[in-house]
């Protein structure tokens, strides 16, 4: 069923688009892609703050809540400016891409990584209080912080080879 969906033609449609043709065509593409970095880029550097204060190995001295209500409003504006470039980019060879391995582990990744985001947010994150003078927080807090640095790795790597996979 889902092989099904990912080798339909409604992908070469997509690239069909007069915005397809218009961003694969010309200088849009590498300004995108250029954007697209950067956004990235600041999603995880904003992330990687709170994930290093959750394990006990940077920004110490900042109060956990203090670091979510600074660095989050960054997260999400560059994670929308990210998601638009990459949108852009992806449908210039949306075909392609959908069964591109690297574009498929980076979709899950980022699924993964935003379940463990929500989980962080929506469930540990109403007992933050305890833990916002100590520098060693709870297991669990750390399991969020570990697991969100390597999913948030992974959806960087892959991205970078999505373009080399053909």
């Amino acid at each position: 069923m889902i092989s099904d969906f990912l080798r339909s033609t409604f992908w070469l449609d997509v690239e069909e688009w007069e915005l397809s043709w218009t961003i694969g065509g010309t200088n849009w593409f590498p300004l995108l892609e250029s954007i697209h970095v950067i956004a990235a880029a600041m999603v995880v550097g904003t992330i990687l703050w709170v994930d290093l204060r959750l394990l006990g190995l940077g920004a110490i001295k900042y109060p956990i809540t203090t670091l979510n209500r600074e660095l989050v409003p960054w997260t999400w504006g560059a994670f929308i400016i990210a998601t638009i470039t990459g949108i852009g980019m992806f449908i210039t060879r949306a075909a392609s891409h959908v069964l591109n391995p690297a574009f498929q582990s980076k979709i899950v990744l980022l699924v993964l990584a935003g379940a463990n985001m929500a989980y962080f947010h929506l469930i540990l994150y109403k007992d933050i209080q305890q833990h916002e003078t100590v520098i060693s927080t709870s297991i669990q807090l750390k399991i969020a912080g570990s697991l969100s640095l390597f999913l948030w790795a992974g959806v960087m790597l892959a991205g970078r080879w999505i373009g080399h996979i053909i």
